[in-house]
């Protein structure tokens, strides 16, 4: 039968509050009372505390051997190597990671870990990763293979340091499970001890609950702040793991390898036609063995591939992302439906609640019906406009999905009949309207309003009120990020039918056709049905992701971040002399990137990805991006540059290739 062994991390130096592991909390250390969490969680079979060789740390090893606990002393930052020193004293093959700085650790909440790791039987469990628990009942299990494996190949400093780090890059190699709460919105609780402010909330908390021999579970301290909510303005200034996220971006750029990728890619084109099922996800948009094509998970800002690095992520699943990856208010709303169930016989109340939230921001939005994609509203979109006016043109203004009347515009036509060729056309110039010399007009105009200024959109509105033609914005991208209400309601210019989509469910598929009641009441009368359409978990996320979007005033947020990385980035291409080469352009909250050539985005794309940046054309940033991740994202430009100024005095970057397909608008 194998034996877990719990380890605590201890030591007394710390930043905001020095010996804060053996401060003295009700009569016993803060150390012990980790102790005790430890000893009666249902799984441990010994205990063991973990200091470094520090004089300072001469206290932890005296307490320790006054009050009969094993403790094991080593490098005070590389504490990966003084978790081997622990294994070198045990039998155990199974180890718990627990830290002197939360001593209202749940011994059940432990042993849950424990045991899901074990039922799972996986390599790493914790109830982090995401977390969900209240910070300061943080729990990591793993395997002893895999701490000695971490131990010998894990380099960075970061890794050293958290013990885990390389465990939770590594998903690909590393069988990883996830202990979640069964009660919600907790993981804005903090319970931790690492400031003066921190002491006092559990000082208080203690002095009510610390009275007896057992630790106090999480609901007894629950039921508490729920009695006196005030204990919690006590330390709530403080965010969960802000140190650690200062750590990694002050560490800066590692040695990456993309051998994973390489490999994986050649299995899935065996079996996939491009290896993926999205054009610019694909090897298309990536130099070839210079960037990663493949991803085991997202955490916030950051995403992890297959070949173990992490990256600051600035693609952002194509859009959809715009709260981060594994929000938890977007997934608690998921896991909430998903106990009643996903797809039904008959409609749900829930479309009824979203569409009335769309109804309450966007302009356009006087009625609405559900898709999945852009690809379905904007030919939904196209269709109702041809059926209303009884035409068949449509001016295409840009990239409006993959089906046959916008990709008739493009060179990449392949397998569409001409005659629809002939339906489709690029909108002409500015000011001009060709009908008046005889050609009639269309049924619809679509664009995307990022691409055009105010007075274009006005102009517009202006002329197909004059000859009755559809106006049809298409607000995939735009919608949300420049506002709730898309740029329509930021310019003051409402279309007839309006296209949302991308950011809507923070990446749960789910679109939106929106429009004036004149035109969206006849949708019934034109062939537009879909079984999902009424998915619930994706309708359920979109409800949580635009309340979430109005309650934190998201899209302000992200248009702040847009300025200061337009400022900054702006900033360094001048100074490198490189505004031939590389510049930014539309709206704050994307930054999209124009490049003189494919050689150049292709050398940009490799290097911000070295630096740790993942990246293709524009800034697509989350509510989950900060100044940890801007401090990152502009020291991997200024780096970039640096390689892209080389390459200009060297006269190849005119004539760089790099391998980089581009898809030429298709997404």
């Amino acid at each position: 039968m194998s034996k877990t062994a719990a380890v605590i991390q201890a030591r007394m130096g710390s930043t905001r509050l020095p010996g804060k592991v053996l401060k003295d909390i009700h009569g016993t250390p803060a150390l012990g009372w980790v102790v005790r969490a430890a000893r009666m969680a249902p799984g441990v079979d010994e205990t063991i505390v973990a200091t470094s060789s520090l004089s300072q740390d001469d206290s932890i090893a005296e307490w320790c051997k006054q009050t009969g606990v094993t403790v094991v002393r080593g490098s005070e930052t590389d504490v990966l190597s003084r978790y081997m020193a622990v294994a070198g004293v045990t039998d155990a093959s199974v180890f718990v990671r627990l830290t002197a700085d939360c001593p209202l650790l749940d011994p059940n909440v432990i042993g849950e870990v424990i045991k899901l790791r074990e039922i799972r039987g996986a390599h790493y469990a914790t109830n982090t990763d995401p977390a969900s628990f209240p910070d300061g009942l943080d729990v990591e299990v793993f395997t002893r293979g895999t701490l000695e494996s971490a131990n010998r190949e894990a380099t960075r400093g970061t890794d050293r340091d958290t013990v885990t780090r390389f465990m939770v890059r590594n998903r690909h190699r590393f069988h990883a499970v996830n202990l979640v709460c069964s009660l919600p919105n907790l993981v804005r609780e903090r319970w931790v001890l690492d400031s003066p402010e921190d002491y006092e909330f559990i000082l208080e908390v203690a002095k009510r609950l610390g009275n007896g021999r057992n630790p106090p579970s999480y609901l007894q301290i629950l039921s508490l702040l729920d009695k006196e909510p005030s204990l919690r303005a006590i330390n709530n200034m403080y965010s969960r793991n802000e140190r650690f996220y200062e750590a990694l971006a002050a560490e800066g750029s590692s040695k990456r390898s993309y051998h994973n990728s390489k490999m994986m890619l050649a299995k899935a084109e065996a079996l996939i036609p491009l290896g993926t099922q999205t054009f610019s996800k694909s090897k298309l948009m990536f130099p070839e063995g210079a960037a990663p094509l493949f991803v085991t998970h997202g955490d916030g800002a950051y995403v992890f591939d297959v070949d173990g690095n992490d990256y600051v992520d600035c693609v952002g699943g194509l859009l959809p992302n715009i709260l981060g990856y594994r929000d938890p208010d977007v997934d608690s709303a998921i896991r909430d439906q998903l106990s009643s169930g996903i797809s039904f016989s008959l409609a749900t109340p829930l479309e009824e609640k979203l569409a009335a939230l769309l109804h309450k921001h966007i302009p356009s939005a006087e009625m609405v019906k559900f898709g999945k994609n852009g690809s379905d509203i904007t030919t939904a979109a196209v269709r109702l406009a041809r059926h209303v006016t009884g035409l068949d043109k449509v001016w295409v203004g840009g990239y409006h999905g993959w089906h046959d009347w916008s990709m008739a515009v493009t060179d990449r036509d392949a397998g569409i009949p001409e005659v629809v060729k002939i339906a489709s056309a690029r909108p002409p110039a500015w000011g001009e309207v060709p009908w008046d010399q005889g050609e009639g007009p269309p049924a619809a105009i679509i664009v995307e309003p990022e691409f055009c200024t105010k007075e274009q959109l006005e102009w517009l509105r202006g002329m197909t009120d004059q000859f009755g033609v559809i106006l049809i914005f298409d607000e995939i991208i735009t919608g949300f990020r420049c506002g709730l209400g898309g740029l329509q309601k930021v310019h003051g210019v409402t279309p007839d039918l309006s296209c949302f989509g991308k950011s809507m469910a923070n990446g749960m598929p789910i679109s939106a056709l929106v429009g004036l009641e004149k035109y969206m009441k006849r949708m019934p009368e034109i062939a537009y049905s879909g079984t999902f359409f009424g998915e619930t978990l994706s309708i359920a996320a979109a409800i949580a992701t635009i309340e979430k979007l109005e309650r934190e005033r998201v899209p302000v947020w992200l248009l702040s971040l847009g300025i200061s990385v337009y400022a900054n980035v702006t900033e360094l291409i001048q100074k490198a002399r490189l505004t031939e080469y590389i510049s930014l352009y539309g709206p704050m909250e994307l930054n999209r990137i124009k490049f003189k050539n494919n050689g150049v985005q292709s050398l940009f794309i490799q290097e911000m990805a070295k630096n740790g940046v993942l990246i293709i054309g524009s800034h697509n940033l989350s509510f989950a991006h900060g100044k940890t991740e801007l401090d990152i994202i502009t020291k991997a430009w200024e780096k970039t540059l640096d390689k892209l100024a080389e390459a200009a005095s060297s006269n190849i970057l005119d004539h760089l290739d790099g391998g980089l397909v581009t898809t030429k608008g298709v997404r």
